[in-house]
């Protein structure tokens, strides 16, 4: 029967819930917390069988909160572009982002190999692409107070309106742009109160579909 156990930075123990040391020390008493890289070790908790991990629980996969050594989330996008510092200003005019100074890492030939913008509570890693490397724009999905706003500062600054802000379920308004690196930005405006539309199948406009749909056969 597989043994749970905890793999730490010295080795798999079984748990036992309730045992206390010979100076009389419950094992939930309070301790002071471990170093961040010990933490990670120790909450990866598996199911040992003959001596072999088999299996991770979900819970223990990626990291969050503390456990996280860096800056951001546990998932943050990275894009590779042509004229990464160019890209920067635009996100800066437009959605307010804020460069990390100490991120930026330029080469000798003064090309960004790595920087960092933080928009909102998230974080947008970034490059140039290098020489004979391609470009990798990506797809976002972004909160906002006002669409309409941002799609003015988005399109005075080079972009292109794919989707125009369109009600959408949930008390949404949603909007689509993208921008001259050819990122494709989903904008999202809560609304509260605003009822749902109708469904394109049953008579509603098909607005938010067709023009992703036209846009993407465009650019294949």
């Amino acid at each position: 029967m597989p043994v749970k156990t905890r793999v730490g930075a010295l080795g798999s123990q079984p748990q036992c819930a309730g045992v206390s040391d010979s100076a009389g020390r419950a094992d939930d008493a309070e301790v002071q917390p471990a170093p961040v890289t010990d933490r990670v070790a120790a909450t990866r908790e598996v199911s040992v069988s003959a001596g072999r991990p088999t299996r991770m629980t979900s819970q223990h996969i990626t990291l969050a909160g503390g456990l996280t050594t860096g800056r951001g989330r546990s998932l943050n996008p990275f894009v590779i572009l042509d004229d990464a510092t160019g890209f920067i200003s635009f996100a800066e005019q437009v959605f307010d982002a804020t460069e990390v100074a100490d991120a930026r890492t330029p080469t000798p030939a003064g090309r960004l190999i790595h920087a960092e913008l933080q928009v909102g509570d998230s974080l947008l890693l970034l490059a140039d692409a290098q020489e004979g490397w391609g470009t990798h724009p990506g797809m976002f999905q972004v909160w906002v107070f006002d669409v309409e706003a941002v799609l003015a500062r988005a399109v005075e600054r080079g972009a292109d309106i794919v989707t125009p802000p369109t009600p959408f379920y949930g008390s949404l308004t949603l909007a689509r742009v993208q921008d001259p690196w050819d990122n494709l930005w989903w904008l999202y405006q809560p609304v509260p109160g605003q009822p749902d539309p109708k469904p394109a199948w049953e008579g509603g406009p098909d607005t938010i579909f067709r023009t992703l749909d036209e846009h993407l056969r465009s650019t294949r």
